[in-house]
């Protein structure tokens, strides 16, 4: 079949199961959600109560889409947009329409992913520009010398301003447009000069953005960073061990410890106590919300000092974690048992498949060690770019916060099941090609 065929089959499969959800299933908030909304609602009031614990991606699509409902339906059609774009990588890098098909199918038959775009967070947007910063790198990384200048810097543009977009949504990929610019620089084989303009508008596009809004945090809260919560993030990793906590702040670690343990009881682990603590702390140590945080920073980084084989056991667990392909739904918002029943159980199948994607890319990034292994996968700049983007992405995810790893993994994660897929391929027609040559 044609390309354009292909596109068609997936595109309709993507919408009608969009607005079979739609029809079926209501939105689902969560803790974060009132934040994103509170946020929203500061800057649609000219930025005045802004508290800076929300980068603005998020909350500014919920000030544009509006009510939860809008919201639901908006970022559904940001799915299908995502699987159209996941088709078009797909299509870059193999040339076969069948190929980009298999590929999108994969991302909008995935569950996890249908359903976190009934949730009123941050991830289904985050995957779409994940998604849009990769196929700008899948457009750049195809192209050669004999493409017209201007389309080169275009594509660059379309990275840089991707690449920004997406870590204004999620901190945790800051590294995207830079990645991609290092790529551009070093590895894609086309004339210097082409390959230094293009890795130059990447990143000093995105430097911009980004820097942009670090200065805007600077300028309203006196604090380098992308939001006002570092300290609260560490102590996700740190708190595990606050026993080490000197007296000089021991009200502070006397009333984080007596949560603590109050969650352990509760739910038999100690993670995200810092969110129920942080009035109590305030109290306790007479400080305001930013500068507790000023402090914990203070604090963790002593810790971390002082006991890093404690720390690296956390982050360890929680890079362990980030392989777990979480799956967030409501069974309750299908009004039907026998349906909520069913879709429980493809549930746990399909989870299972998301699993032994991971394992698989996990061990496929091992076997890329050998060359016979990288012959065999044809691993191009842009495939290395990808792969590169996912192993940052589980390590940089980890190493400041301890609390909802899993989570974290879901923009990336069909980019997983992309890598994954175009290796199976490549392994299959190189069996085939080995037999032909018996």
């Amino acid at each position: 079949m044609k390309v354009r065929t292909w596109l068609v089959i997936v595109t309709v499969i993507a919408v009608l199961e969009r607005a079979c959800l739609f029809i079926f299933y209501r939105p689902v908030s969560y803790n974060d959600t009132a934040g994103y909304r509170r946020s929203a609602e500061a800057i649609m009031n000219g930025w005045k109560l802004y508290d800076g614990t929300r980068l603005p991606g998020y909350p500014l699509f919920l000030m544009i889409a509006g009510l939860d409902e809008r919201a639901y339906l908006a970022q559904l059609i940001l799915g299908v947009g995502t699987t159209i774009l996941v088709f078009y990588i797909g299509w870059r890098i193999s040339g076969k329409g069948w190929f980009a098909a298999a590929a999108a199918l994969a991302h909008t038959l995935n569950l996890q992913q249908l359903f976190f775009e009934a949730d009123l967070i941050s991830e289904s947007l985050a995957t779409f520009f994940v998604v849009l910063a990769l196929a700008a790198a899948a457009s750049l990384f195809t192209a050669h010398d004999g493409t017209p200048p201007w389309k080169i810097l275009s594509l660059a543009l379309w990275g840089g301003l991707a690449g920004a977009g997406t870590a204004l949504v999620r901190p945790l990929f800051i590294f995207l447009p830079l990645a991609a610019a290092i790529f551009t620089l070093f590895f894609w084989r086309v004339r210097p000069g082409v390959r230094w303009g293009a890795a130059l508008v990447t990143g000093l596009v995105s430097l911009a953005l980004i820097g942009a809004w670090v200065n805007f945090l600077h300028q309203r809260f006196g604090r380098w960073g992308l939001d006002t919560m570092t300290g609260y993030h560490l102590v996700q990793h740190t708190g595990a061990f606050f026993e080490f906590v000197p007296d000089q702040y021991a009200a502070i670690r006397d009333t984080y410890i007596q949560y603590r343990d109050e969650r352990i009881a509760q739910t038999g682990a100690p993670g995200n106590t810092i969110w129920d603590a942080i009035p109590a702390l305030e109290q306790v140590s007479g400080l305001g919300f930013y500068d507790l945080s000023d402090v914990l920073v203070k604090i963790s980084l002593q810790l971390i000092r002082e006991h890093p084989g404690l720390y690296l056991r956390s982050a360890w667990q929680g890079w362990l974690w980030f392989w777990k392909s979480p799956v967030y739904w409501s069974a309750g918002n299908i009004s039907n048992p026998l349906a909520a029943s069913l879709v429980g159980k493809l549930l746990l199948v399909e989870r299972g498949g998301l699993v032994l994607a991971n394992l698989s890319f996990l061990m496929g990034t091992l076997a890329l060690l050998w060359q016979k292994f990288r012959k065999t996968f044809r691993m191009d700049v842009f495939l290395w770019f990808v792969t590169a983007s996912i192993w940052l992405t589980s390590i940089l995810q980890t190493l400041p916060d301890h609390g909802d790893n899993p989570r974290f993994s879901v923009p990336i994660q069909s980019m997983v099941v992309f890598i994954v897929l175009w290796w199976v391929v490549r392994s299959v027609n190189g069996i085939s090609e080995a037999r032909k040559r018996i």
